[in-house]
């Protein structure tokens, strides 16, 4: 048997320590030796792609490193322990100044909704910047109008006045003002775990330590339970709208009798009874999916109850479409849509330039008055250019039906991680909706308790250096946030399968 071990062990000498190994070291040989084979084990191979990106001629790479530790915020997050420095983007794909290639899972933090440097919106600006960059709204140039009348088609019928920002927090800070000046009432309730933007205002709605600062801020913003089925104190087997529900039992049976919704709901009546003024709420703020949260859906039937239970005490109801819009969750074009509701507010950026600073609010007639009571100015918003991309952005949601790919590639997406799951434990959910999806970490998957952040990053060093770039997020830092361009393929979604089980399969190496 010694011989034996001795003969195998000799055929990979890096395994040597001067002498042979013993048996008594053999189950430690033995580890090293899984690891040397994962490591050399074949990488996936990236989907063809003919674009060939221009050699790039910019700021060296260790000098833009100095001038971003010299020059940049320091409070500005940067990926990776050696970052990538991205020089061009085409479709699905991004390109780094050395040359190398990415499949971009991740859409610049889910951004680019119709694909980097889309041919149609490159198009609508260029012919834009030929006639006119800026004005402002003092003046009236066509595309604001073009563009709000296209926006407002796409929206329930109510809501038809637009009032377009840069972005995301932009719109939030202004739909917090708006239901403050409409209610007459100061106090709003968002969820826990949830990112409404980081600007001084907006920062208060989201309730994650990670982006708080230790300085004041506006207050007046209460947070209630968030009702995470996977992590929070109750979920079962039939909570969520997704192709895949948590591991967690429950005997309710159907989601017409979920016992978690209720709960849930208890919980924000009782927040908003507890901590909000007398007079009651100015308004509600919801994701359809929490984002930065970690990709957490709710019950069901827990907006709509929510929403139910606000306007019952008479504030309004906004919904937080950053991300979820435009089509991403696959079934609707609005993710609210998804909970059978609709809002008196909804704020929108992100995926509405596919990248260009482009955010917006829409609310109805009534409340968009209120700000008719003092002068209400954004140098940048609505302008000749943002305006082009959001129309032609538009245009190529309907076109390349990427709403009806979001749906398709999402679903098989999902399966793919499931099946995933079934074969590591270190997955400890698999979430999400068309091509909004979250894949969490976990050290133990009968408590749940988070895998550690220094096991979750090495995972996802290895799958950038293979040539696959996804997002972290959760309270955590221990859920990959998958949520790419959604001009995605099959092909696409079976190379990100298998870089993930390749990094899985060394992790357990």
């Amino acid at each position: 048997m010694a011989a034996k071990i001795t003969g195998f062990i000799s055929r990979y000498p890096q395994l040597e320590n001067r002498h042979l190994c013993s048996i008594s070291r053999f189950g430690s040989c033995i580890q090293q030796l899984r690891r040397q084979l994962s490591a050399t084990a074949s990488v996936p191979e990236l989907p063809r792609c003919d674009f060939k990106p221009k050699p790039y001629k910019g700021i060296p790479y260790d000098k833009a490193l100095e001038v971003r530790k010299e020059k940049l915020s320091p409070g500005l997050l940067t990926y990776y322990k050696k970052p990538i420095m991205i020089h061009q983007g085409h479709m699905q794909y991004l390109f780094d100044v050395q040359g190398n290639r990415y499949l971009d899972m991740f859409a610049g933090i889910v951004t680019v909704s119709v694909g980097h440097c889309h041919p149609v919106v490159n198009k609508a600006l260029l012919d834009q910047a030929e006639l006119l960059w800026h004005t402002t709204s003092i003046y009236m140039h066509p595309k604001i109008h073009e563009y709000a009348e296209k926006l407002t088609a796409t929206l329930p019928e109510k809501l038809k006045v637009c009032y377009f920002t840069n972005s995301g927090s932009d719109a939030n800070d202004l739909a917090m003002l708006m239901a403050r000046l409409y209610t007459g009432r100061h106090h709003i309730v968002s969820l826990r775990n949830a990112y409404h933007g980081a600007s001084p205002y907006a920062v208060d709605l989201t309730a994650s330590s990670n982006w708080q600062y230790n300085a004041g801020s506006g207050g007046g913003v209460h947070h209630a339970m968030n009702p995470d089925v996977y992590r929070g104190p109750w979920g079962g087997a039939y909570c969520r709208d997704s192709p895949s529900q948590t591991t967690r039992s429950c005997d309710c049976g159907s989601v017409e009798n979920c016992q978690a919704c209720d709960m849930y709901v208890d919980q924000l009546r009782e927040t908003i009874e507890m901590s909000c003024a007398k007079v009651g709420p100015a308004a509600f703020f919801v994701e359809s999916i929490q984002g930065v949260g970690g990709t957490v859906q709710f019950p069901k039937n827990y907006v709509k109850r929510a929403f139910d239970l606000v306007r019952a005490k008479g504030g309004l109801c906004i919904a937080d479409e950053v991300q979820t819009g435009f089509g991403r969750t696959g079934e609707h074009f609005w993710g609210f849509q998804g909970h059978d509701v609709v809002p008196d507010i909804v704020s929108m950026a992100k995926g509405i330039g596919n990248g260009f600073p482009l955010g917006a609010v829409v609310t109805t007639p009534e409340i968009a008055a209120t700000l008719g009571t003092a002068a209400h100015f954004n140098t940048y918003g609505g302008n000749p250019l943002s305006c082009a991309v959001g129309s032609a952005v538009l245009d190529v949601i309907e076109k390349d039906q990427t709403q009806e790919n979001s749906l398709e590639q999402g679903t098989y997406l999902i399966k793919e991680l499931k099946k995933l799951q079934n074969d590591y434990n270190i997955i400890g959910d698999v979430r999400g909706k068309g091509l909004m999806v979250g894949l969490e970490l976990v050290a133990d998957r009968e408590s749940r308790a988070p895998l550690p952040v220094a096991k979750t990053t090495s995972i996802w060093e290895d799958c950038k250096d293979m040539g696959l770039l996804i997002g972290l997020g959760g309270h955590y830092k221990n859920t990959f946030r998958i949520k790419p361009p959604m001009c995605i393929t099959n092909v696409d979604v079976d190379f990100t399968i298998a870089v993930l089980r390749k990094a899985f399969e060394d992790y357990k190496a």
